[in-house]
């Protein structure tokens, strides 16, 4: 079926072309992009913690603030992916040009593998030489295109998936949710293969090989995005949305000695345009300094059609009230990040707590890679949501008469609640595992830290178990809550927004790290370190304590912000809109 795209040229003139949605005939092209693409990047940095600390020497320490700075940096970039993608290249170019950077940073990291030169020597007994400068430049070169990859696949993967349907048929609204279903298995299918086959092959067979693997299967999403271009849905950019909310903050600071009048909802400019895809929003009272961006003064031009003459000194109303969307959304981000900041330490740290416990299966000798206990995590998600979905909101609603069962910031509340109780249980598994090591027999050495716990590694899976069905709850709601909140013409902004929190817990995580390593570093060896290299040695259960803490600190805070936040579309009481067609995506997409 053939549909108007419209779209604005170099001379800002608006131009119409017709559009031919082949839907289901891009699957195969989009889906095997999607699979193939979710293999390469999560099976490349599913084991890179390992990959740092057995390759290239490096302290635990500084591999985790190494890796939290590079996925940190890789969610920020995802804010210059999507303003580059719609306002000037368009989410073809940039999905494209991003594949090819992602299979160069994986090539350059198999690279470091495979060539001798290009990483350490072995350690020999208790000595570990680190890597030169030439090696760290080469090794950070390959980051730097995983970077460039991330930043540019992550908020245009999803948009141009769905450009590929006809979102006004319903037989395209259907393919839409459609394709959702299948991302969101191709993403699970990809974490179980990264986190178990590919793991598996880097960790005990092979380094150079098991990231070659990876890097085989970006190269083929390569190929098999760029065979389907004659059949795709090309939407051209049509200028970011970022403009309109600079206008208003220029405008209400320009006219910030005025005041809001006793009737601002009659007397303010309140002009709707009829081609915006934005709902029509009502007036509110929050951020009421913004209102002054639409008093009508003598220098204030309005044109025949009724939109304002001069967009930076006059803005209306449903234009204000889509910038106090994305304002108001600031203080639930803050808890997004600080919620993240607690799990990333522990998701990283689970890893060395593995490593130093007995990851043998019983009467085999196979050892589980350290890694892969990771995967739990995403099976107790995957699994806790359909049984969240269809056991647990159908109960919750006959209770609260809603029809999601609890609103968005509750749901991410509990999650929150929960993550409190997740770090007591890893506090507490931490402690088992350390006094075991030290009260009973040990099973040998692990090169470069110290004795392996007899302590089954199995007990890590409780704790990444409840960190999984928090996640569940704060997560998604998270998600969902920026994806409902944020204006329709910002959906793709409001994943950016996502991205940049994780990114600022990627940061703070670092900081908190190397402030908790500086602080209760005291005597030789770091004894009473409590992130020293050997975990036998250190305090981890202790740090575990400090992010319950900082968890319970960030509940409080999630609370009162909660109290204050009125929903898009509401002055005074909360929507309860349900959500349709949004894909279900964990934070450790890429």
């Amino acid at each position: 079926m053939a549909l108007k795209v419209e779209g604005k040229g170099i001379t800002g003139e608006e131009k119409v072309e017709e559009q031919n949605y082949r839907g289901v005939k891009a699957m195969p092209f989009v889906i095997g992009n999607e699979t193939f693409e979710k293999l390469g990047t999560i099976g490349t940095s599913a084991n890179l913690l390992v990959y740092l600390t057995s390759v290239f020497n490096m302290q635990s320490i500084t591999a985790t603030n190494l890796l939290n700075v590079f996925h940190g940096t890789c969610n920020f970039g995802t804010l210059a992916g999507a303003f580059l993608s719609d306002t000037y290249f368009g989410r073809y170019k940039v999905l494209g040009a991003a594949s090819i950077s992602s299979f160069m940073g994986m090539l350059v990291l198999t690279l470091t593998a495979a060539i001798k030169t290009l990483h350490p020597r072995h350690c020999v007994d208790t000595f570990c030489a680190g890597a030169t400068p030439w090696q760290m430049v080469f090794l950070l070169g390959g980051f730097i295109f995983l970077t460039i990859g991330a930043s540019g696949i992550r908020p245009c993967n999803l948009a141009f998936s769905a450009d590929q349907f006809n979102p006004h048929t319903e037989s395209g609204q259907q393919g839409i949710a459609s394709f959702f279903n299948w991302y969101y298995f191709t993403f699970t299918f990809a974490m179980m293969v990264s986190l178990t086959i590919i793991v598996y092959v880097q960790a005990n067979i092979n380094w150079a090989i098991g990231l070659a693997i990876p890097t085989l299967l970006m190269f083929l999403s390569c190929v098999v995005f760029f065979v389907g271009t004659k059949i795709y849905v090309i939407v051209r950019p049509v200028g970011s949305p970022l403009t309109n909310n600079f206008q208003v903050l220029v405008a209400a600071l320009k006219k910030r000695k005025l005041k809001v009048p006793t009737e601002p909802a009659v007397s303010l400019f309140n002009h709707f345009s009829t081609k915006s895809i934005n709902a029509k929003l009502p007036y509110s009272n929050q951020l009421k300094f913004l209102n002054k961006a639409a008093i009508i003064t003598l220098k204030d031009n309005v044109n025949p059609d009724g939109s304002p003459g001069n967009r930076w000194t006059l803005c209306s109303i449903q234009q204000i009230e889509e910038v106090k969307c994305v304002i108001k959304t600031i203080p639930i981000w803050f808890a997004c990040i600080i919620y993240n900041v607690s799990l990333n330490n522990m998701q990283s740290y689970t890893v060395f707590q593995a490593l130093q416990s007995n990851r043998r299966l019983k009467h085999s000798s196979f050892s589980v890679p350290a890694a892969s206990y990771v995967v739990f995590q995403m099976v107790a998600l995957t699994i806790w949501i359909p049984v969240y979905d269809r056991m647990l909101v159908p109960c919750l609603r006959k209770i609260t008469n809603k029809r999601q069962g609890i609103s968005l910031l509750q749901r991410i509340g509990v999650g929150i609640g929960i993550s409190i109780f997740t770090m007591l249980v890893a506090g507490v598994i931490e402690t088992k595992r350390r006094d075991m090591a030290h009260s009973k027999p040990t099973l040998g050495f692990e090169k470069g830290k110290g004795e392996i716990s007899s302590m089954s590694a199995f007990w890590l899976v409780i704790q990444m178990v409840v960190a999984g069905i928090s996640e569940a709850f704060a997560i998604i709601g998270f998600i969902e809550f920026f994806y409902k909140q944020f204006p329709e013409n910002m959906k793709s902004f409001a994943g950016s927004y996502l991205f940049c929190g994780f990114a600022m817990s990627s940061y703070l995580s670092t900081f908190l790290i190397s402030i908790v390593h500086s602080i209760t570093r005291q005597g030789e060896g770091g004894s009473r370190n409590w992130l020293a290299q050997d975990l036998n040695e250190a305090k981890l259960d202790y740090f575990y304590y400090l992010c319950m803490g900082l968890e319970a600190l960030n509940f409080i805070y999630h609370l009162m912000v909660a109290k204050w936040y009125k929903y898009k579309g509401s002055v005074d009481e909360p929507a309860d809109v349900p959500l349709e067609g949004i894909p279900t995506v964990h934070k450790h997409m890429v």
